[in-house]
């Protein structure tokens, strides 16, 4: 059988000195072991340099891109040809192969943080990715690439259209670094949607040229910027850029020193924002004021679905101007609001503003530091009634009789067990007939609205939680199946 496949991409001048061949197709240049089944990197980060074979220098000829090639040749070049360009390239920049990589250099998910590749390992790292096709995900966290490991990397980016997803957190980029990120970006010429950059020491002046690269890319899905020193000043820079980006529908901003100037300017972007789905804010200092600014975000928004803004200062006052927004918003799914300091009066505005908003679609409220009485729960029964889809997650309520803490305790897999004996059926026929769809998965709010109007089994808040953590994928969807696996 004959395949045609084109030449193998060349190597971009910028990445060396001298020159890396890779041989004709079909022809490898160091005899090596098949490589073994992929490996955790934890098992052996590091291997020791190999003493390479001689390679021969002559050119080799130019194969045409028509030319038919056996399939088994073909095969092994791109296979053990990507491990040896990797070799080559260590050898070149001076640094020793990491293992891990040559391993799994064809997974579509490479993990390499916490391996110390230092800007030349990283250098070598990019070299071997100009022409992968397999990798998807690079993780490379905590490896100290600095500035010239960026920039070996956004080189490889130019020509490596396959890679979506990097993780080049905690390696001190500095402004250095974000310069050249904010370059790249700029270029709006990636495959890359998601870029994580936490904890990268990143200030006002990264926080411009972020914002600016940013203002015009559309291709960045998801930013995670969280445990850097953005101050007020970043914030506004941030904020003009939520007010035109058409891009982002994830981004992490927590672990910063956002105060109120900050929040607003970054409020004041959001208002106007049309994509974002999904902010995290916590651990930064709002404040009230930074409350009444989310509030008024809350009412005019209509594309956030999931807002963190835990451990920001936040008391009753703070809460009133959320729930205000609250009354309004129709798209909030799940708004998270522990570690601060709000008590039960403040948590009753916010319930009883959900229950006020017959549109709206929140599925879980978290104020799991707030203490609350018994008299709480028997106002979340009503707000439960008008929105059965949603789960409010507070401190556990002191005072419950052991009887009582029994019954909410009970099992809910035996209830529904006892049902299904009863009616002949298995229990996960039982909870597919809940589905309209009628397949093993379901969105979580849909099924807990469903397992809330349905009357076969009768649950209270307490036993459904329980059995959405026994179902929950950690994704946004319960799956039936999980009650078919032997539990280890």
């Amino acid at each position: 059988m004959h395949v045609q496949f084109p030449p193998k991409p060349t190597l971009p001048g910028a990445f060396w000195d001298g020159r890396v061949t890779t041989g004709s197709p079909g022809i490898c240049l160091y005899e090596t072991e098949s490589a073994p089944a992929p490996q955790s990197s934890d098992e052996s980060p590091y291997c020791e340099a190999e003493t390479l074979p001689t390679v021969e220098k002559e050119k080799p000829a130019r194969e045409s891109s028509e030319t038919d090639l056996e399939i088994e040749d073909t095969e092994k070049f791109f296979t053990i040809g990507q491990k040896e360009l990797y070799l080559e390239a260590c050898k070149l920049v001076g640094t020793v192969p990491v293992s891990y990589f040559i391993r799994n250099i064809e997974e579509s998910y490479v993990n390499l943080n916490h391996h110390g590749l230092g800007p030349k390992g990283t250098k070598a790292i990019a070299i071997a990715l100009v022409s992968n096709t397999t990798v998807t995900k690079l993780e490379l966290e905590d490896n100290c690439i600095m500035e010239e490991g960026v920039l070996s990397l956004v080189e490889m980016l130019q020509e490596n259209y396959y890679l979506q997803e990097m993780n080049i957190s905690n390696n001190n980029l500095d402004l250095k670094g974000a310069r050249i990120i904010s370059e790249f970006l700029q270029r709006d010429s990636s495959s890359i949607w998601n870029l994580e950059l936490s904890g990268n020491n990143l200030k006002e002046e990264a926080a411009e040229l972020l914002s600016q690269a940013l203002s015009t890319n559309y291709r960045i899905k998801e930013l995670d910027l969280s445990h850097n020193q953005f101050s007020d000043a970043g914030g506004e820079h941030l904020g003009q850029m939520l007010s035109i980006n058409v891009g982002l529908q994830s981004l992490d901003l927590s672990w910063n020193h956002f105060h109120v100037r900050g929040a607003v300017a970054l409020c004041n972007g959001l208002r106007s924002n049309v994509t974002l789905k999904k902010l995290d804010l916590s651990m930064n200092g709002f404040g009230n004021e930074g409350a009444l600014a989310l509030g008024e975000v809350l009412r005019l928004n209509s594309s956030l679905t999931y807002l963190d803004v835990s451990c920001n200062d936040i008391s009753n006052e703070g809460a009133s101007e959320i729930s205000r927004g609250l009354e309004y918003n129709e798209n909030l799914k799940v708004l998270k609001l522990f570690l601060n300091p709000i008590s039960m009066d403040g948590a009753l505005l916010l319930i009883l503003a959900i229950k006020r908003n017959p549109k709206s679609s929140m599925e879980e409220l978290d104020i799991s530091n707030v203490l609350v009485t018994e008299q709480f729960t028997k106002t979340l029964d009503g707000v439960y009634a008008v929105h059965p889809q949603l789960n409010v997650v507070y401190k556990a309520v002191p005072g419950l009789s052991v009887k009582k803490t029994v019954f909410l305790w009970t099992n809910p897999m035996k209830l529904i067990q006892s049902y299904a004996d009863q009616q002949k059926i298995t229990v996960v026929d039982f909870l597919k007939s809940l589905n309209p769809a009628g397949t093993m998965k379901m969105h979580v709010g849909e099924f807990r609205k469903a397992m809330v109007q349905q009357n076969k089994v009768p649950l209270n808040q307490y036993q459904l939680g329980e059995l959405i953590k026994r179902l929950d994928e950690k994704t946004g969807m319960v799956n039936f199946s999980f009650l078919n696996m032997p539990k280890t």
